[in-house]
């Protein structure tokens, strides 16, 4: 059974953020009850304790490496932070940096998620029902690498700045994104299903990005290439299927017609690259 956790207070009542750092299923697994509540956690800045925040519940001693979140978590931070195995299923919204740094297993957000989702995230899986904030799948301030391995699948539009020095893994967006998506993107691959905003894969270095319907506004420091059918796209298409991403859901999304490519960004060396129809 899964490792069941509830906020004890409303959020007009509690706290105006709460650091949810640590609380993995690798760190639970071995924990009784007892020991999860008395774990220490941040609420406004202030030290404080699992057990004076939220409830525990499973109905059998142990853990099979599952933890359900059931609740307003819209201003609980750092939801799978640094995650190694195991699931994490949030009913509903989540707050910021959800994901973060996750090397491993598998979170699952129904509802909305907040900025910085899955930055600077290594492995494992990651899904969101609904919409996500800014900076997701980039990396920190002050570092050089976003996300660099694993997989964002994102139902609805996202914010600024989405993949934001990725340097590998995949990162599918169902609705639109802002301005500035593929920032100095260094590898991997980003894909959109909706509208592209303003000033997209600005100092792009290398990496794919796709747009699923609507040309993207580059900048003239790219340049127009070959239009032809790339043979990776089924490849592509198969592992959108295998992540339920929706608006790719049928493989004709990617595999049937011809693609326009365009390389860039040629200030900074122009072995990136962008497809449309």
């Amino acid at each position: 059974m899964p490792l069941f956790i509830t906020p004890l207070t409303l959020p007009a009542n509690g706290p105006l953020w709460i650091d949810l750092s640590g609380i993995t299923p690798d760190r639970l697994a071995d924990l009784s009850l007892s020991q999860i509540e008395r774990l220490p956690l941040l609420a406004d800045g202030r030290a404080s304790e699992f057990g004076l925040l939220f409830s525990a519940n499973r109905s059998t001693d142990g853990s099979d490496g599952a933890i359900e979140c059931v609740g307003d978590f819209s201003r609980v931070h750092r939801i799978g932070a640094k995650m190694t195995i195991g699931t994490i299923v949030v009913q509903g919204d989540a707050g910021r940096h959800a994901g973060e740094a996750m090397t491993g297993g598998t979170l699952t957000i129904t509802g909305d998620a907040g900025d910085w989702l899955a930055a600077e995230m290594t492995g494992g899986t990651l899904r969101v029902g609904g919409r996500a904030g800014d900076n997701v799948a980039g990396a920190l301030p002050g570092s050089r690498a976003g996300m660099q391995g694993g997989v964002v699948v994102i139902a609805g539009d996202v914010g600024c700045l989405a993949g934001a020095r990725m340097r590998r893994g995949m990162l599918a967006i169902g609705g639109d994104c802002g301005a500035g998506v593929a920032f100095e993107m260094r590898a991997g691959t980003a894909l959109v299903a909706g509208r592209i905003g303003e000033n997209p894969c600005l100092g792009m270095k290398r990496g794919t990005l796709i747009a699923l319907a609507s040309i993207p506004a580059l900048s003239p420091t790219f340049q127009r290439g070959s239009v032809w059918s790339p043979t990776f796209m089924p490849l592509l298409a198969n592992r959108l299927a295998r992540a339920h991403f929706q608006p790719a859901k049928s493989a004709g999304d990617l595999c049937q017609g011809k693609w326009q490519q365009w390389h860039g960004d040629t200030l900074y060396g122009g072995r990136g690259e962008v497809f449309h129809r």
